[in-house]
């Protein structure tokens, strides 16, 4: 007879796998436990749960009534796990017993495991969760920052001050991959300074798997076991260190784990270094040439980039690169000045440092960017590793970046989806029928249901405005007037992405009297609500915080524009859910794609952005905003200059106008038909499942099984 498990053992078992994070009816049950817990301890069902024993827990759930919904979640649950009707298994089925290994250096799974830092990192997460719903074979490879990306705190002055908190593995569902012996598994990568160990961590997102390298082991020296601890943090010596760690290591650990993919996908050049790892493999046990290797290995390699903006693209010198790959290079026959000439676009001039993402486009037969834009661009920016081809020509594919429906989509505005669309229609999102349903929608029941989000947001916003002032020390009149800062009422417009130079955060700002101006109509309000971490090396991008920091506390703008630290998933999931706009104005064509905004679509929100990234091929006139018409100016300062005016224009003539013309029930009926045609055009095009699903179709099946792709699919 089988014993049945108690509430306690469902609930934990549960917390073990990040599946919960995208089932709305599963996270409420955690936080109904104890909602105030819940906050303080960042959304973490694990550290929940360990306060809790199984006979308190039973009592809680006899008061609250959660017996029936902790069955009925824990048998969704087992039912997703064992199905195996999925897209992925009538569609990949070639992937089944040797799956696709996606390489990345950050992953956005969820805010209680910070290892990332923005879009790179919450697009390869939702790349994992919709591989998962599909039924694709994916496993992700990464590293896992014990102190993750660094936590953001702006001082009174306007500049931001970065700290690290330590995050303890045994305090998040991550679990040690120990040998047949029960012993921690480890790996090593050979350096000519030594050997650097990592043990292995699974992370169970669905029915995919993370593993993530850990550095942080007796074997190691002092220095090397803290190699892991942050992303993006310390000099060059640290990165390449941790990117032979992820690629090298990432190889290494999948074979000693016995996993053989049939495709290396590297989200990024961070991971480059893992094909040679594998060719290395094939010379050793195929008794292959390194050219046949090579031949071999690329065959099977897909390469995403995912910036035009050359700081994006890692590079060394050539010290480096013989201290950290010279014994890889050893064993697989090629010199220094060989392998120094896989990473240049000429391999013959000696000045050129090594690059990440030329070694990934000499490795993969499949690469892509992220937008039909970027697309041509990145054509353009590396034509000269094809120097043999036109333009035209030249193989970058794009499969466009798209969000993870389940993750990001409000609750209650899966209600309004639920009653619309076909049954079952977040199993088809990538299906354009399946959204057309979105239509039937009441303007007032759409309304109701966003400003029932806006408000949410607002109540959000306050509480971190106050507490921000209270940290900084400002005075009780101060942290009381934030308190009641922002205007439910008012059009809302967000900002929050990295506060990078090129994404222009202060462009709004560029005319600051033309800016009051627009801020000053009592009868139309304006307010603006502002977020992201500027890099800790970038003070430029510091800069412009401090700049917008010091607008919020001007007496015309106090309370009209605030600034909310520590961008992360959660402030994140708020403001996509409950602005009214999405403003976007990077300086084209730098925006690789962008998936704040599609987050927004989903949730009724409407994008103000440049003709940029996603938005140039999503932009129809009229499921949305457009600033300027897609041309830019060689002279940056004149391109700002034209942008800023465009910016003001689209503002003043036509989103504030829209917004405040009502009818008697006081719904802007105009603007209305703007968010329902921006879900329905826009909701089945941008979402993780398509993309995953090209990918799958375009390049990893081709790849697992030899086939050539066709690239004019992908331009």
């Amino acid at each position: 007879m089988v014993q049945q498990k108690s509430l306690y053992e469902k609930l934990r078992e549960m917390s073990q796998n990040f599946w919960w994070s995208w089932q709305p009816e599963v996270t409420n049950l955690f936080r109904q436990i104890d909602p105030v817990r819940w906050t303080q301890l960042g959304h973490n069902p694990v550290l929940l749960l360990d306060e809790y024993t199984p006979e308190k827990l039973e009592k809680l759930a006899n008061v609250s009534v959660l017996h029936s919904r902790i069955n009925l979640a824990y048998r969704m649950w087992q039912e997703y796990m064992e199905s195996d009707q999925t897209w992925g298994a009538t569609h990949t089925g070639i992937l089944g017993r040797r799956p696709v290994a996606y390489f990345s250096a950050e992953f956005g799974i969820h805010e209680s495991l910070p290892i990332y830092s923005g879009g790179l990192g919450v697009l390869a997460g939702d790349h994992l969760k919709s591989a998962s719903d599909l039924g694709v074979p994916l496993v992700g490879i990464g590293l896992f920052y014990d102190e993750g990306y660094f936590s953001q705190h702006i001082d009174l002055d306007g500049w931001q001050q970065e700290s690290y908190t330590r995050t303890l593995a045994s305090k998040l569902p991550l679990h040690p991959v120990v040998d047949a012996k029960g012993n921690r598994l480890q790996v090593s990568v050979t350096t000519r300074t030594g050997k650097i160990h990592a043990q292995i961590w699974r992370v169970n997102v669905g029915r995919t798997t993370l593993f993530l390298l850990d550095t942080d082991v007796t074997d190691n020296s002092a220095e090397d076991r803290e190699l892991t601890s942050r992303l993006y943090g310390g000099d060059q010596r640290t990165r390449i260190r941790q990117e032979i760690m992820l690629g090298i290591g990432g190889v290494k650990a999948l074979n000693a784990m016995g996993i053989f993919p049939n495709v290396i996908h590297m989200n990024e050049g961070h991971s480059a270094f893992a094909p040679l790892e594998v060719i290395r493999i094939r010379m050793k046990e195929d008794g292959l040439t390194f050219d046949a290797a090579l031949r071999e290995t690329s065959s099977s390699g897909v390469f995403t980039t995912h910036t035009p903006v050359p700081a994006g693209h890692d590079r060394f010198h050539s010290a480096l690169l013989e201290e950290h790959v010279g014994p890889l290079a050893d064993e697989i026959g090629l010199n220094h000045n060989s392998l120094m000439g896989m990473g240049r676009v000429d391999p013959q001039n000696p000045n050129e440092p090594f690059c990440m993402t030329v070694l990934a486009f000499k490795l993969s037969r499949y690469t892509n960017a992220v937008s039909s834009l970027h697309g041509f661009v990145s054509r353009r920016m590396w034509a000269s590793l094809w120097p043999w081809r036109s333009e035209e020509e030249i193989p970058i594919g794009h499969i466009t970046n798209g969000v993870h429906v389940p993750t990001w989509l409000a609750a209650q505005m899966r209600v309004l989806y639920d009653r619309v669309l076909p049954n079952n229609w977040f199993l088809r999102t990538g299906e354009p029928e399946v959204w057309a349903g979105f239509e039937q929608v009441t303007p007032g029941e759409l309304w109701e249901t966003h400003d029932a989000l806006k408000s949410r947001l607002i109540a959000y916003a306050r509480t971190r405005i106050a507490r921000q002032a209270e940290r900084r020390g400002e005075s009780a009149e101060t942290i009381a007037q934030m308190s009641g800062a922002l205007d439910p009422r008012a059009l809302t417009i967000g900002f929050a992405r990295r506060f990078a130079p090129y994404k222009r955060a202060d462009l709004i700002l560029r005319d600051l009297e033309l800016f009051a101006e627009l801020m000053s109509d009592a009868s139309q309000p304006i307010q603006f609500l502002f977020a992201g971490k500027a890099h800790p090396a970038d003070d430029q991008g510091k800069q412009i915080i401090q700049r917008i920091y010091k607008l919020t506390q001007e007496p015309r703008f106090k309370g009209k524009i605030v600034l909310l630290e520590d961008y992360d998933i959660n402030l994140g999931r708020h403001l996509v859910q409950g602005v009214d706009v999405w403003l976007n104005n990077p300086r084209r064509p730098l925006e690789a794609s962008g998936t704040s905004g599609q987050k927004v679509v989903l949730n009724g929100g409407l994008n103000c952005s440049i003709l940029d990234g996603w938005w140039a091929e999503a932009y129809d006139g009229s499921n949305g905003f457009g600033i300027g018409s897609g041309r830019t100016h060689v002279d940056q300062d004149v391109q700002d200059t034209r942008d800023g005016e465009n910016l003001y224009k689209v503002l003043h003539e036509e989103v504030i106008p829209l917004y405040y013309t009502r009818d008697r029930d006081d719904l802007p009926q105009e603007w209305i038909k703007r968010m329902k045609r921006a879900v329905r055009t826009l909701g089945w095009r941008f979402n993780a499942d398509r993309m995953v699903m090209d990918y799958a179709s375009t390049m990893y099946v081709p790849a697992a099984g030899g086939l050539s792709c066709n690239l004019k699919q992908l331009l």
